[in-house]
């Protein structure tokens, strides 16, 4: 019996061995990275408000699939266009939602899609255009049930 007991131990203590070392690294990694993520995609520059639009619901009944569109004000020509957005969930375990990379031949800078979110949080747009320059744009989302955390 003492041996049997002892087997259930080992095993046990090995089973929770395996699973601290597959999920012990995701939470170590889950601070949100959101302004390092914006940081890097700006290069350290300031996004000024503007010509940047959101397109969210006010409440999420469900985290799990919230529909977003974001639009950036462009003339879309060789010129002047947007080149890039970085769409951030400043409530998520991990910051970054999508990267949409636009060229003059997109026509209008615009991209639809479905994002997951953990918590009610901020979502932050920011357009990088092909001078160099930034614009942002944030919104609030409630989310009441479900989402990246359960």
């Amino acid at each position: 019996m003492t041996l049997l007991s002892n087997r259930r131990q080992a095993m046990a203590i090995g089973a929770g061995t395996i699973v601290a070392t597959i999920i012990g690294p995701s939470i170590a990694f889950a601070a949100n990275d959101s302004d390092d993520l914006i940081k890097k995609f700006t290069g350290g520059k300031t996004a000024a408000e503007g010509r940047v639009k959101l397109d969210l619901p006010e409440i999420a009944e469900n985290g799990n699939t919230v529909p977003m569109t974001v639009m950036v004000e462009s003339p879309m020509t060789e010129q002047s266009y947007v080149a890039a957005v970085l769409v951030i969930a400043d409530g998520n375990p991990r910051g970054g939602v999508a990267t949409f990379h636009f060229s003059p031949a997109s026509g209008v800078a615009e991209a639809n899609t479905r994002i997951r979110l953990a918590t009610t949080q901020n979502i932050i747009a920011v357009a990088k255009m092909n001078d160099g320059s930034f614009f942002t744009a944030s919104k609030q989302v409630k989310v009441t049930i479900g989402g990246c955390g359960g």
